[in-house]
């Protein structure tokens, strides 16, 4: 069976791997459906390959590996001994699921005290952290099958959510951020009612403009360089989409001329030290700015800690998804996505086999949004149409 290898960066391979015969118990293999490609498999193509940078568990990536950590596959094979989903029903042969793109150990200290997941010091992440050059290999989606080690979250997809929905449940799930602002007493936090500027409509940037929308923000401020990502931004719950400025000041005086005063919440969604400073300069005071882009680290940035405490502003920094909000996410998609054009985030398909195309649509396209790399020869039956 075939899957896309990162050798080392910019050396993306097709190579064979056997397809395992036996599993260990609790072990799940997934025929894989359609996998994502997220920012983070960008950055590390290109050779951007630290993450977590600055904490405890900083880590870079092993090559080589499999990338791909958006999953959506259909339950092949399970070991000795049985699996459950997160919610605890069994998991059965046939069942089509999301998996979570991380497992944590369930010891450690932040195990303990549920804190997210994704703060576990002895994280493994599919796609990332798990070198393919270990048996049984798979553990990336760019690939036929996935093999999901024991333990790893897992979660039922509803019959009615097509596959290029449910590739965006990981994307979708770090808009927690958002509930995690809902939950802060003011003058920071977000409330119904509130105006919400987007900076960066990618990916991760629009799932927020969509999410901020079903949370009954007034008015979402998109912004983005690219006139193609800001119309999505617009069919999925924006309000006003400005095409980003050159110059910050005029992105201040534009998104001032919409909002005086400045905005309730800012998300920081492109990934890039440019716009933290930008960004913030949006903010009400007291606002509250979501950083979600930065996990990789492509530098420092410039902060007076005398605007942050003058202002009153508060900053949050969230470095993934949580776990617990999979479920509610898979929920808040299936009763949605009729009415909301989700499927339009994906804006481009490739097989396996024309990955090396896949990853260069993703890095280079400035009309690509969610490049979805999956099987040639399987049919999903859950496809919505899209490019590509």
């Amino acid at each position: 069976m075939n899957a896309a290898t990162l050798v080392a960066p910019f050396d993306l391979r097709i190579r064979q791997y056997a397809k395992p015969d036996v599993l260990e118990p609790g072990a799940v293999l997934l025929a894989m459906r359609a996998s994502g490609i997220c920012g983070t498999d960008k950055h590390t193509y290109l050779g951007e390959t630290e993450q977590y940078a600055g904490t405890d568990h900083a880590s870079s990536t092993p090559f080589p590996i499999i990338q791909g950590h958006e999953n959506v596959g259909v339950v092949e094979a399970i070991g000795d001994e049985g699996a459950s989903a997160f919610d605890g029903s069994p998991l059965s042969v046939g069942d089509r699921v999301v998996p979570a793109p991380n497992r944590a150990c369930g010891h450690c200290r932040f195990c303990v005290d549920d804190f997210p997941y994704y703060f576990c010091r002895n994280l493994e992440n599919y796609g990332n952290s798990l070198s393919s050059s270990i048996p049984p290999h798979l553990f990336g989606g760019f690939s036929e099958y996935l093999y999901l080690l024991p333990n790893t979250p897992v979660f039922k997809v509803p019959e009615e959510l097509p596959d290029d929905v449910a590739v965006l449940t990981e994307l979708f799930a770090v808009t927690h951020s958002l509930e995690l602002a809902g939950r802060m007493p003011r003058p920071a936090g977000f409330r119904t009612g509130d105006t919400v500027a987007v900076v960066g409509v990618g990916p991760v940037g629009v799932v927020h403009t969509a999410k901020a929308a079903l949370m009954g923000a007034e008015r979402i401020i998109s912004i983005d360089r690219f006139s193609a990502r800001l119309d999505i931004a617009s069919d999925l719950g924006a309000t006003d989409c400005i095409v980003a400025p050159e110059d910050p000041a005029e992105l201040s005086s534009a998104v001032r001329g919409l909002v005086p005063g400045g905005v309730d919440v800012v998300v920081d969604a492109t990934g890039h030290p440019s716009s933290f400073g930008p960004a913030m300069s949006l903010l009400r005071d007291g606002g509250s700015l979501l950083e979600v882009g930065a996990f990789v680290d492509l530098g420092p940035v410039d902060l007076n800690p005398a605007s942050l405490l003058g202002r009153n502003l508060t900053l949050v920094g969230v470095a993934g998804e949580d776990a617990r909000c999979y479920d509610p996410t898979l929920k808040m998609l299936a009763e949605h996505h009729e009415r909301v054009p989700f499927h339009r985030v994906v804006t481009h398909h490739f097989d396996i086999e024309d990955a090396n195309q896949a990853m260069q649509t993703a890095v280079d396209a400035g009309d690509a949004m969610k490049v979805v790399v999956r099987p040639a020869t399987r049919s999903t039956g859950h496809e919505a149409s899209t490019l590509g």
